[in-house]
């Protein structure tokens, strides 16, 4: 008796060992409601998804806010044990760069996500996307006509143009890239780089300290334009500010902010549900009425404060070649810089 005893004692505990040592391991079968989410995104964009995911999942969320730059930094030093689900926000190439950190899932929603802004890696979903754009102070700029970027060469702008650095800004190397395309066709063309050479004559040596100090810069009367990106642009024109957003007339590359499943985490099956929730109609509806962000779906409603997507002469951008040859873009706009700074 006492020897059946002890052997039952010893497999309850083993039992329970067991148990403890699966504790770290994906859950897979749904039962947990508890979601972590790092994320880079603003405070409008998450009160407008998480609440709402939350409401109509019964999933916990647990939010972890930082740049992008470093969450990514954070999911590979937690690579064997990782602490996050999802990585809710950042650009293609940090992604593409980091491919892999995240599991493969394509959402059943894709499919209706517009043509070219769906998941072709596998791993990656695209939500929003943002554009490169001009914002205007409408009382300074006066009769200057300012509809694109041959316009910025204006003489009358000279040392009025807000742009940052694009060696430090990723929306300021956006907007590098983006003039490359529009005004040389790719981004080794000498009609594309001599265009850049002719604005930073213009910009005077001016170069602001970061992506908000330039687009804040035109909103409170310090500069007349500023070359920046759609999503804060449209806020001003919706707080009532006196800017105006224009698109450059010839051409705006508009680029994806996505999102992925962490590899190995631990509530994968919630993971997927918030994929879906990001791309279904009510998520894609709630960042295109209730932010100033531009939504992926086709049938998306967008607020009166956006501009139509038809209405505005869209380029596309070569992501992969651009991630790829970075560095060398950067070094050749930081020579140009230096040589026309002297």
């Amino acid at each position: 008796m006492k020897k059946w005893l002890s052997t039952l004692i010893m497999l309850t505990i083993l039992v329970a060992v067991l148990a403890a040592c699966g504790g770290g391991k994906s859950n897979t079968s749904g039962s947990s409601n508890k979601l972590v989410i790092y994320t880079p995104n603003s405070e409008a964009m998450i009160n407008a998804l998480i609440p709402s995911f939350e409401k109509q999942t019964g999933i916990t969320v647990e939010l972890v806010s930082a740049g992008s730059g470093e969450l990514i930094k954070r999911i590979q030093s937690e690579k064997s044990n990782p602490y996050a689900d999802v990585m809710f926000g950042g650009a293609f190439a940090l992604f593409h760069d980091n491919a892999d950190l995240f599991e493969k899932y394509v959402s059943p929603n894709d499919k209706d996500l517009m043509e070219g802004h769906s998941n072709t890696t596998g791993f990656m979903t695209p939500y929003v996307s943002d554009g490169s754009v001009l914002l205007v102070n409408t009382n300074l700029a006066g009769d200057i006509q300012i509809n694109g970027y041959e316009d910025l060469l204006n003489p009358a702008l000279k040392g009025k143009i807000a742009m940052a650095d694009p060696a430090n800004s990723s929306s300021a190397f956006a907007q590098l890239t983006n003039m490359l395309k529009a005004m040389g066709g790719d981004y080794t063309s000498d009609a594309g780089w001599d265009y850049v050479a002719k604005l930073l004559e213009n910009l005077d040596g001016k170069i602001a300290g970061g992506s908000s100090k330039a687009h804040k810069s035109v909103a409170d009367g310090e500069y007349v334009v500023a070359l920046t990106y759609e999503d804060p642009a449209v806020s001003y024109v919706k707080d009532g500010a006196p800017v105006k957003v224009v698109y450059p007339k010839e051409g705006a590359v508009f680029l994806d902010a996505v999102a992925g499943i962490v590899k190995g985490s631990k509530n994968q099956e919630n993971a997927k549900k918030f994929i879906d929730f990001l791309i279904s109609k009510e998520g894609q509806d709630a960042l295109g009425q209730e932010t100033t962000n531009r939504p992926l779906r086709t049938d998306a409603a967008i607020g009166d404060f956006m501009t139509p997507i038809d209405k505005i002469n869209v380029i596309q951008e070569d992501v992969a070649y651009v991630a790829a040859n970075k560095p060398s873009i950067v070094e050749r706009y930081t020579d140009l810089f230096t040589k026309i700074a002297k």
